[in-house]
């Protein structure tokens, strides 16, 4: 699986939990989701259960708390893909 499409399924796991539909506009590796998304922690945690879920990987709680901008996000969930 690319790095773009690892992101674009990201993104659709991610966009129910901004409130602000607009800050999705402009989604980059830098995004940071809680900073820029404005998604409370509690949240973060439902993402990182559907994370698991939509690619059939398993992310323990030292990965998880490194989960907080996409392009490290992205890259958790590769190295789980590939592992």
């Amino acid at each position: 699986m690319t790095v773009e499409e690892i992101t674009a399924k990201l993104r659709s796991i991610i966009e129910p939990y901004v409130e602000e539909k607009e800050l999705l506009n402009n989604i980059m590796p830098e995004t940071d989701l809680l900073e820029d998304l404005k998604i409370n922690s509690a949240n973060l945690v439902d993402i990182i259960i559907d994370v698991e879920m939509a690619f059939d990987i398993e992310i323990d709680d030292d990965a998880a708390e490194q989960m907080l901008k996409v392009k490290d996000s992205v890259a958790i969930i590769q190295e789980r893909i590939t592992a």
